[in-house]
């Protein structure tokens, strides 16, 4: 079938018929109760009691660490780093291939579409994200350690994957990855940067997410922050990604939203690891900044579920603010859908015609969902993700009644990789 019809889907508390052609949703008008025109080419899914949702946009991950989850349990930022480091040395493509295709299988159940991935062997993240019909910015980690024959190689092996990149499908997009500026020399960070805007591409980078990161920055870069220094050498603008920013003073607050930085709220993360929970997204926005939401990856995350990320974002901005006001339902779902699209600059994270059609079915024949209370509150505070039916990715089902292809064939696959890194974790 070319074409998918929705028939008698609930959007905005509306009863809808949402056709789909082309990837696109074609067209939204009022559900009719009368049977409609048999239509050339065009599936009808009949989806009385369900309601449709943007499909989530995940802006911060590390795909492949789906089979990490749990081994540096319990360390603050930099010992989780190190322990980590010592194990992704012993990587390869397989592994991050399975990681990723079991990555695109939990993203899937927990209604996520489209994601912006940093991690090793990007290539091989790429072929598992689009076998799985998502949407992904998946791109060249550089990561050098002041290290110039690093430096060399890592620039060599950026420009060898972006020479494949027309081979790549619609759906998938390269970027160029500055690890931090704790990681990644100068010369590098210049030349990444250059590199990135020459092609057009996105740049994604760890930004602030500690105190130490910002107090070390100053002392080596003579009283700058992190972002003041990143601003210092050229490097911010609206291409960016900015993961984390946590650490943040009212100066760079002032610099990210003048600049109109995308920056991506972890809030599991950077909880989980005691880096901060301030996060000030209410400031940026205010100053410019476009603010998404992100999981980060599943080894200091420990899931991709963007729905407990909302939820939990939501609840320590109300915490630390003292106010139950902050961070409303429907920014927070911005956060999480059109936000995200903005930053990757494609037309999705809304359910409205001439979008790319990524949605969410959400079944609320539950008791989550019995409530005369409005269905974003239900939803996000109220229901786990395992209300999400099925999902459209660019026009087609990725998942139908919870059920996924090649399911089992995943979970075995991922599991034959963990023999690994069995040796290297620390108990």
């Amino acid at each position: 079938m070319n074409k998918i019809l929705l028939k008698d889907i609930t959007l905005d508390g509306c009863r809808k018929d949402i056709l789909i052609a082309e990837g696109k949703i074609s067209r939204i008008s009022p559900h009719q109760s009368e049977p409609l025109p048999c239509m050339e080419d065009t599936e009808t899914v009949n989806c009385s009691g369900k309601v449709a949702v943007p499909g989530f946009v995940n802006m911060h991950t590390h795909a492949a660490m789906t089979l990490m989850r749990g081994i540096g349990e319990d360390m603050v930022l930099k010992d989780w780093l190190d322990h980590i480091w010592e194990i992704e040395k012993h990587l390869d493509e397989p592994f991050v291939y399975w990681g990723t295709l079991v990555a695109a299988l939990e993203m899937i159940k927990t209604g996520t579409t489209s994601f912006n991935d940093m991690y090793w062997f990007s290539p091989q993240a790429q072929k598992a994200a689009s076998k799985m019909g998502l949407r992904n910015l998946t791109s060249f980690t550089f990561l050098d350690n002041y290290n110039q024959e690093h430096a060399r190689m890592q620039k060599d092996v950026c420009q060898e994957m972006f020479s494949q990149v027309p081979s790549w499908d619609a759906r998938s997009a390269f970027a160029v990855s500055i690890h931090s500026v704790y990681t990644v020399s100068e010369e590098t960070i210049l030349w990444a940067t250059e590199f990135a805007r020459k092609h057009g591409l996105r740049i994604h980078i760890h930004v602030s997410e500690t105190e130490k990161e910002v107090e070390d920055c100053k002392a080596a870069h003579g009283g700058l922050s992190p972002v003041g220094y990143l601003d210092a050498l050229g490097v911010l603008g609206s291409d960016v990604i900015a993961a984390h920013c946590e650490a943040l003073s009212e100066d760079d607050i002032e610099i990210l939203g003048r600049r109109k930085v995308n920056c991506v709220h972890n809030i599991n993360s950077n909880a989980k690891l005691a880096s901060g929970f301030r996060f000030k997204w209410k400031e940026l926005t205010e100053a410019g900044a476009n603010v998404c939401l992100g999981t980060d990856g599943a080894a200091s995350s420990n899931n991709l579920d963007m729905l407990e990320a909302m939820k939990t974002a939501a609840y320590f901005q109300k915490a630390w603010r003292e106010d139950p006001s902050a961070l409303p339902l429907r920014e927070l779902l911005d956060l999480a859908t059109v936000n995200g699209a903005k930053a990757m600059g494609v037309n999705t994270g809304r359910i409205e015609e001439g979008c790319d059609a990524d949605i969410q079915i959400i079944d609320t024949d539950s008791t989550f969902f019995l409530s005369p209370g409005p269905f974003l509150a239900n939803f996000i505070y109220s229901a786990h993700s395992d209300c999400i039916s099925s999902l459209i990715s660019g026009g087609k089902f990725v998942m139908r009644d919870r059920k996924v292809d090649a399911e089992r064939e995943i979970l075995e696959g991922g599991r034959a990789q963990l023999k690994i890194i069995e040796n290297y974790i620390k108990h």
